[in-house]
């Protein structure tokens, strides 16, 4: 605060408000440099950063639909099962680590203490290391029962498989944290990037491997899961020669431990990472609600532990699509946090609400095209991807939810500029408590559709509570009238379109008793329906005036050429 020369106790210094020291070329801190280039440095970092976390989601996303086609939905059923349990579990061990690593470690750099620096990483690597060994001995030696608690009894060479990870991951977050603390975020980028490929490389060569010897789905499943644990090394052996290399230019910590101070130090870490970690873990746990319930459930309504593992693999045919638009969302609002931040430290209540009203209406034109597009599209999409028809009801249904998933995030992001961060963490929970509840109702009536349904439930009041939370908190009026509905009549076009294009596909992709399935085709439908409902979406906005020339301008990659044709088709007002 101006004229205020108290000096802030360095435990209640926050990351945003210490000036990130610049990273020397060899990856520890280096000279100082003009604030321009720092900050043109910092800005390609984040940039550099964002890049690699689309493209390591895009990866993780999209290698879900070749294991479906190469091993089969019993597999993928067990897959689906397992995976959401690890990623739980490596949030509890790791989430949160990798910030308060960066935090401390930025503070340390600002006053040129990079000795303490290198404690801070050795005290975070020690905590997490035995947190990663707790909770890997607890997925190893609870394998059975946790298989058993799902109804899932051949999960559990694959939770073992995975678990393995978590002796590895810790030490990962903490030196992606050191790097991150110094604005160096090439680590961090190229070791995830390097994780994914060499996590899908690994998973297809035993996929392949047990096939050929004709191994069980339980041993094929644990091979998939085993490439989490590989590329977990990858990522660390990255971040060690990174570490390595910059050892020249790095002064070491104190060698001698003083243990009273490491100890309050990792009192520290742990009090700044908890909220974070309890918070990272809402969606999580509300993926994993699926992996405890359905199985036993559908089990419960007479299939055989196989038969409920392979509709539950059925049922997670959509999801990769679903969390496609998800990721594309999250992608386009990775600036919305700071700028809306930005916004609100002015005091500026005018461009908040502009800022905020802008992303809020961008999910809405985003997500229910997307929905409304991924649930028609669903059959030859069901053919293209996974060579079969079975499960496109709940595909269809489960379609619904990117919309809804938009708007979360969304309203998410808009809170977390806000700084209520707790909020889109406890409407997490609060879904997962409804979807539990859905899924007891539903599943054993209505098998994996009503799974299906129950998803759409919870992510409905996971959105709707963000997105009313953040239009309350930004002061922004919730659209009605005239402005919601161009979208919505634009979307009704798109359908129209979609459905004129399915309905006359269908012989196309009609599939006789015995054939089989008509791929090719399915998939010049889904393409074509995609090309053509883009097309009429977009033409049907700018024509309603969902979308102005103003806006349109404002965009600096937007040349002026097309805003001229549009204009001339009178496709634009």
């Amino acid at each position: 605060m101006k004229g205020q020369t108290e000096r802030i106790p360095q435990d209640r210094l926050d990351a945003a408000e210490v000036p990130v020291q610049a990273m020397g070329p060899a990856g520890g801190p280096g000279g100082a440099e003009p604030a321009g280039r720092a900050g043109r440095g910092l800005l390609q970092g984040a940039a550099l950063l964002g890049l690699a976390a689309i493209i390591s989601k895009l990866i993780g996303t999209l290698q879900k639909i070749p294991l479906q086609n190469l091993a089969g939905d019993t597999v993928f059923g067990i897959y689906n099962a397992v995976y959401p349990l690890y990623t739980m579990i490596l949030f509890l061990a790791t989430a949160g680590f990798p910030l308060v690593v960066s935090k401390f470690v930025s503070e340390s750099a600002a006053l040129k203490r990079d000795e303490e620096a290198v404690r801070v990483l050795r005290v975070a690597s020690g905590v997490l290391s035995g947190t990663g060994l707790l909770c890997f001995t607890l997925l190893y030696l609870g394998a059975e029962q946790l298989g058993s608690w799902m109804g899932a009894a051949q999960a559990a060479p694959a939770i073992r498989s995975v678990s393995f990870a978590l002796l590895l991951v810790p030490v990962l977050s903490a030196l992606r944290g050191y790097y991150q603390g110094y604005g160096d975020m090439a680590p961090t980028a190229w070791s995830q990037v390097g994780e994914q490929i060499v996590r899908v490389l690994t998973m297809f060569g035993l996929l392949m491997a047990f096939l050929w010897i004709g191994a069980g789905p339980e041993t094929i499943a644990a091979g998939a899961t085993f490439g989490s644990v590989a590329g977990a090394a990858a990522g660390l052996l990255m971040m060690l020669l990174y570490w390595r290399r910059g050892r020249s230019s790095r002064r070491a910590g104190r060698k001698s431990l003083v243990w009273r101070e490491d100890l309050a130090l990792a009192r520290r870490i742990a009090m700044y990472a908890l909220p974070l970690c309890l918070g990272s873990i809402a969606m999580p746990i509300l993926t994993l609600v699926d992996s405890f319930t359905v199985p036993r459930l559908l089990r419960g309504a007479g299939y055989d532990e196989t038969g409920a593992l392979y509709q539950f693999g059925l049922y997670n045919h959509g999801l990769p699509l679903v969390q496609l638009v998800a990721m594309i969302a999250s992608s386009m609002t990775a600036a919305l946090v700071p700028a809306i931040a930005e916004a609100a430290g002015s005091g500026d209540r005018a461009l908040l609400r502009q800022r905020a009203g802008t992303a809020l209406r961008l999910a809405w034109m985003i997500g229910l095209p997307a929905a409304a597009g991924l649930a028609l599209l669903a059959g030859p999409f069901n053919l293209m991807f996974y060579k079969s028809t079975e499960g496109t009801p709940a595909m269809a249904v489960l379609s619904l939810t990117a919309l809804l998933s938009v708007l979360n995030i969304a309203g998410s992001s808009v809170l977390q500029g806000l700084g209520a961060v707790r909020a889109p963490a406890l409407y997490l929970l609060l879904a997962a408590g409804v979807k539990v509840a859905a899924n007891v109702l539903l599943v054993p009536r209505f098998g994996i559709d009503g799974a299906a349904w129950a998803a759409v439930a919870a992510y409905a009041l996971a959105g709707g509570l963000a997105l009313a939370h953040a239009l309350h908190a930004a002061g922004v009026p919730a659209a009605g009238g005239r402005g919601a509905m161009k979208a919505v009549l634009a979307t009704a076009f798109m359908a129209a379109g979609l459905l004129a294009v399915t309905h006359g596909a269908a012989p196309l992709l009609a599939q006789p008793a015995g054939a089989p399935a008509p791929r090719a085709a399915a998939t010049a439908v889904a393409l074509g329906g995609v090309a053509a409902g883009a097309l009429v979406y977009a033409l049907a906005v700018l024509r309603l005036g969902a979308v102005t020339a103003a806006e349109l301008e404002a965009a600096p990659s937007l040349a002026q050429k097309p805003l001229r044709l549009l204009r001339r088709l009178r496709l634009l007002r």
